[in-house]
């Protein structure tokens, strides 16, 4: 039986991290969508669409490119999409007008659909079907907790910090 060491469980905690993350940035910036608002001077429908938007852009193109990362690679794609959402977590950050804001936004759901859409691939790939359950259960639930937690989490930073720290708290 082979050792486990910290390196057999690294694409777990990547993938886990990666997990987390896409579900708490949807809840997290929905709890602080009324201050968005105040400090863009942004409308409710424009507030819709800064929601929306990331939903929008993950529907649209996470079987898309899951299907492309079979046929060119789940880890580079994977490490695309920590580089888009990352990016473009920065770029919401510094969202000069709500527009501006929407378009950062569904480009971050775009890249929140590659860490999606490869992680678990890349998990059942990685570890041998005796452990398989047991890795993807932990990733699974890393996402239901980044979904849990956002609400709170995000309710906190933007009441201490202000909305763009939501989007500094992506660890890419």
């Amino acid at each position: 039986m082979q050792e486990k060491t910290a390196h057999s469980y690294m694409p777990l905690i990547i993938c886990s991290i990666a997990s987390f993350i896409t579900p708490f940035m949807g809840s997290a910036v929905n709890i602080a969508l009324p201050v968005i608002g105040d400090g863009l001077k942004a409308n409710a429908v424009i507030l819709g669409w800064v929601a929306m938007s990331y939903n929008l852009a993950a529907a649209m193109f996470l079987l898309p490119l899951g299907r492309l990362a079979d046929l060119k690679g789940r880890e580079i794609l994977f490490r695309i999409g920590l580089g888009v959402f990352g990016l473009c977590s920065l770029g919401c950050a510094l969202a000069w007008d709500p527009y501006s804001l929407v378009v950062f936004r569904f480009f971050q759901g775009l890249g929140g659909a590659l860490l999606f859409g490869t992680s678990n691939a890349i998990l059942s790939a990685y570890y041998p079907k005796e452990v398989r359950g047991k890795m993807l259960g932990i990733c699974v639930s890393a996402l239901y907790l980044g979904m849990a937690l956002g609400p709170t989490i995000g309710g906190f930073m933007t009441s201490a910090f202000g909305w763009r720290a939501l989007f500094g708290f992506v660890p890419c």
